[in-house]
């Protein structure tokens, strides 16, 4: 494993408020729990990236090129790379994102990535001058408050929960995202009855058993459909047997049946360095 973390050398200012550091980074890099005055837009133009916000409850968003994860100032955050990847981050300083009457700069969100701000960000780390260094990091602000959002984040209890048998379950959950399991089997797995993880459900992560069960599935999904993989493949990865099911609840969640998530459908793109 290994870690990384300066970030100095990128710190935004007043003259240059949108700063890109590109890297490749190889799997399994990990950039430990830290936070900073400034927003963070995680993002990959390949591989796949795990970010975690932490915040009343975490949240921990699978990364494919097709999304990224807005961190907000201040947030406590860390990044894990699962596949290799070429890794854009954009540090952006605080107060520089305009109002927006669809989005709350203070809380993370995972937003889709358009081919303009692929580009856009593409540009901005290859720019030469100033001007041009300024007018797209106006552009990149822009397009990143009209990006549509998507509650694809997995929110998991704090890791110094009270009640540590619920993040043992949720973890466990992440980790076998193909098990066919019920509640009441992972909740005896973890030491509690069913009844009890279902009210922890409620009241530590807002949401029931079987919506989060979907949270987890679209997580995992979407890397594996952005490198083309298969649906009666995806499926199965994902704890559903039967592929009209998941193709149901994959495009009542993201609006688009998974197919349009395929690298082989154009759009889910990859920038070539």
């Amino acid at each position: 494993m290994q870690a990384l973390l300066n970030i100095d050398p990128f710190v935004p200012c007043p003259e240059r408020p949108v700063r890109v550091r590109a890297r490749t980074l190889p799997a399994d890099t990990h950039f430990e729990p830290h936070r900073h005055p400034w927003a963070q837009l995680a993002y990959c133009s390949s591989g796949v990236l795990q970010v975690t916000v932490q915040a009343q409850q975490d949240i921990t968003t699978i990364v494919p090129p097709s999304r990224a994860v807005w961190i907000p100032p201040n947030a406590l955050h860390a990044v894990a790379v699962v596949e290799d990847a070429q890794f854009r981050t954009l540090y952006i300083a605080a107060g520089q994102m305009p109002p927006s009457p669809h989005k709350n700069w203070t809380q993370s969100h995972v937003m889709a990535v358009s081919p303009l701000l692929r580009e856009l960000v593409l540009a901005l780390d290859e720019a030469p001058h100033a001007l041009r260094e300024h007018s797209l990091a106006a552009l990149i602000c822009m397009e990143i408050c009209t990006a549509s959002t998507q509650n694809l984040g997995v929110p998991m209890p704090p890791a110094n929960s009270a009640d540590r048998r619920m993040r043992a379950l949720c973890e466990a959950v992440m980790q076998n995202p193909a098990s066919h399991k019920v509640l009441a089997q992972w909740a005896g797995a973890a030491g509690m009855s069913e009844r009890t993880a279902a009210r922890l459900f409620q009241q530590t992560l807002g949401m029931g058993f079987t919506q989060w069960r979907q949270q987890v599935a679209l997580s995992h999904a979407l890397p594996l459909l952005a490198r083309g993989v298969a649906v009666g493949q995806v499926a199965p990865q994902c704890g559903y047997d039967s592929v009209s099911a998941f193709t149901a609840m994959f495009k009542a969640a993201m609006g688009h049946a998974p197919g349009y998530f395929s690298e082989k459908t154009g759009n889910v793109s990859f920038i070539s360095t």
